[in-house]
Formats: structure tokens, C-alpha cells, sequence
């Protein structure tokens, strides 16, 4: 297709959730009114089909739906009873959640370096820190500051599974703990068709409305294989009071509205369309500035052989990055920047003592990458228009 030349710009916004919507809207309706006559707001029959068709679709045994992605991560780590003189290895490239809830649970957040092709957490990296800056004693792993390493929190970023069967490797031949920060990668798989939570003690995602699997607020939910570690989560969940007042554990209020779960239970569904859409236009664009002939000024994300990529988002590495991101913005189009401060340089973790430099790979990512559009309801003619646009500013630098 030749490149478009509009008399004014398009509008492609980074994401829309109208256009999902509208096609849905009778079935949502519906189901929220069955849930008000119902009058059962909390962990109802809405929330229970849902943790089995979650699970069922992550391929793990039991789903146990709570309050928002961040929760799952925290209730995780409760249930692990990972805490205060612990430390939890995970990336410093993600969402502040990650490394915020082993702050949160009293552990020390490590930080690994990540892999500059998948932007995942690095075996090599962990290795070389387990190697260089470690010490086993006492039957376990310690750094040298003295706090004892309980886990390692692999985060699937962008849609796409970390080396989790090298990750798994490093944590069994350790005695570690392993929770999947799954939160955009609900129903990815590697190239062994493992999905995504299928490998670690608890795999963790979350519903907030942006994710491929959207809720109409902070939803999520942790998924296990472990019926006595679910259990013990249950527990938790509900202020770690069992039975009903009596308390045997210090839980937290990390329950699924059961309108969420209702909503839920409706659009997953469509979860595998929605899917398909996205990887197609996913293709689009890898054709598109393949035929730009771009060079090295733009870097599409190049998926595993064999592994479904589920594109919670579609991330170039860009020359110029900001210039671009002003230019498209300019011209009409939708862009983001996943993530532009690395975890080990932000001002609430300065007392981990990391400088810049630290993470050479993951402060590379910070300063290149891009996120366009790719929404499943996305038209040719804007795709056209997003690889145009990009195509155009490197021509006329």
C-alpha cells in the first residue's frame, strides 16, 4: 500500500475502549443488572465461574480472583511468607508494582538486569548476580548486605513470557520460590506451549481496564497449582480470618467485586478475537516498517520462534525516541512510554544504593522504546497511518 498523504491528520488514539464496548454492551448491561437484583456484591457465583475459567485458560488448577493486579502480587508474597530480612530477585524494567509490593511486604526488592531482545528479566543476569554478589549459608541463598533471597519475580512484560524454564532452573537449584508478575500477559506462551502462571508457585494478573483483559475498575487475580498455598490465600484475602472473626493469620481486604467478575466472565469470551487482532496488527506494522527500510532507526519487537506473543502492547526501539513520540503526537497519533524511569533509579528505592549505570540494558530500554497502538479494533487505514507517520519523521531527519 502506498504511504497515505491526508489533508489533515488521523486520530489514533493509544487505545479506545468504546470500540470494544459498543458491541458488548447488551451482555454487560445484562449481567450487571442480574448481579444488582442479586444484591450479592462479594465473592458470589460471578466471582467463583470466573477463577475456574481463568485458571482453566492459564492452565493451572485453581484462580482466586482479588481486588487488583498490585494486590495479587501482595497476597502472593504474604502467602509465601516472604517478609521483612528476605529479598525477592526481579527487573528493574516494569511497572512500579513489581518491586513496590516486596517493598510493601517488608522484603528488599534485587534487582537483575533484563534481556535486550524480550525486555524480560535476564537468566544470565541472575546468574552472574547469584555468583558474584551471593553467599549460601545456613541452608539458603544471602546477599551480602545479609538479607536471605526467598524468590524470584519474572515479569512477562509487554506480552510476551520471560526464559522461565532457565528462570525455574535458577530457583529450584536455589531452594527459591518463583511468582509470575503476569500482568500483561494473560494466555501468552513460550515456545514449549507453557501459558503464562503455568510455571511458578503463583502466577498474578490483573484486570485493570487497559489490560487485553479489561475490568470496569481494579480487578485481578492470583492463579496457582498448590491447593494448600490457594487455600492459605484464601484465607488471606479475607483479612486472614478462618472461620468468619477468628484469626489465625494477618490477612488484608483483596476480594473481586463480584460486578467485576460479571463483566469478566463476559469479555473473556472474546479474549482469544481480541488476541488474533492484536497479533495481526502486530504483523502489519512488522511489514510495514520492514518495507519503510528504516534501517536501524526503528527495532520491532521480534517474538520467540514458536510462542504466542499477546501484545498487551506493540514496542518499538526508536531513534530519537522523544522527537518521534512529539511528532506523532502532533500528527494525531497515540504513543506511550513503557516505562521511562527504571525502578533502581526512582527516589523511593535510593536507600537500595543502585546508581545509574547499574543496569545498563534495562536504562537502554528506558530511553528507546515506544509504545503505538495496537487495540484489536484498529483499521487498516490507521495502522497504514501509525507506520506512515513514524516512516515520515526518519525520512526528513
Amino acid at each position: 500500500m502506498p504511504p497515505i498523504e491526508p489533508r489533515a491528520p488521523i486520530q489514533v488514539p493509544l487505545l479506545d475502549l468504546k470500540l470494544q464496548y459498543e458491541p458488548l454492551a447488551a451482555q454487560i448491561q445484562s449481567v450487571i443488572q442480574q448481579v444488582c437484583a442479586s444484591q450479592a456484591f462479594i465473592l458470589g457465583p460471578a466471582v467463583k465461574e470466573l477463577e475456574a475459567s481463568v485458571a482453566a485458560y492459564s492452565r493451572c488448577r485453581f484462580g482466586l480472583g482479588v481486588s487488583s493486579g498490585t494486590d495479587a502480587l501482595l497476597l502472593a508474597l504474604m502467602a509465601l511468607e516472604i517478609g521483612a530480612g528476605d529479598a525477592v530477585i526481579t527487573s528493574p524494567f516494569t511497572f512500579f508494582a513489581s518491586a513496590g509490593t516486596i517493598a510493601r511486604a517488608g522484603a528488599v526488592p534485587v534487582f537483575c538486569d533484563i534481556d535486550p531482545v524480550t525486555f524480560n528479566l535476564s537468566p544470565v543476569a541472575v546468574e552472574t548476580f547469584i555468583a558474584r554478589d551471593c553467599e549460601r549459608r545456613e541452608g539458603g541463598l544471602f546477599t551480602r548486605q545479609g538479607a536471605r533471597i526467598k524468590a524470584i519475580m519474572p515479569v512477562h512484560l509487554y506480552g510476551q513470557l520471560a526464559d522461565m524454564p532457565a528462570l525455574m532452573e535458577i530457583a529450584q537449584r536455589n531452594g527459591l520460590r518463583v511468582i509470575e508478575d503476569a500482568a500483561q500477559a494473560i494466555g501468552a506462551e513460550d515456545s514449549n506451549g507453557r501459558r503464562a502462571c503455568s510455571y511458578g508457585d503463583v502466577g498474578c494478573l490483573s484486570f485493570f481496564p487497559t489490560k487485553n483483559l479489561g475490568a470496569f475498575g481494579d480487578a485481578g487475580m492470583c492463579v496457582a497449582n498448590d491447593p494448600a498455598l490457594v487455600e492459605r490465600m484464601e484465607v488471606l484475602r479475607v483479612h486472614g480470618g478462618k472461620p468468619k472473626y477468628f484469626h489465625a493469620l494477618i490477612g488484608g481486604n483483596f476480594r473481586l467485586d463480584e460486578l467485576q467478575a460479571a463483566i469478566l466472565n463476559v469479555k473473556l469470551k472474546y479474549l482469544d478475537d481480541w488476541t488474533r487482532a492484536r497479533q495481526r496488527n502486530a504483523a502489519f506494522y512488522d511489514r510495514a516498517f520492514a518495507q519503510a527500510d528504516l534501517g536501524r532507526a526503528v527495532q520491532t519487537p521480534p517474538p520467540a520462534a514458536g510462542a504466542r506473543h499477546i501484545y498487551n502492547q506493540y514496542i518499538l526501539r526508536a531513534r530519537d525516541r522523544d522527537l518521534l513520540r512529539q511528532h506523532l503526537t502532533a500528527q494525531g497519533v497515540g504513543s506511550e512510554i513503557y516505562y521511562p524511569v527504571c525502578l533502581h533509579q526512582q527516589k523511593c528505592f535510593a536507600y537500595l544504593g543502585y546508581r545509574a549505570g547499574d543496569f545498563p540494558e534495562s536504562e537502554r530500554a528506558a530511553e528507546e522504546t515506544l509504545a503505538l497502538p495496537i487495540f484489536p479494533e484498529l483499521t487498516e487505514m490507521q495502522l497504514q497511518y501509525v507506520a506512515d507517520t513514524v516512516a515520515g519523521f526518519y525520512r526528513r531527519a
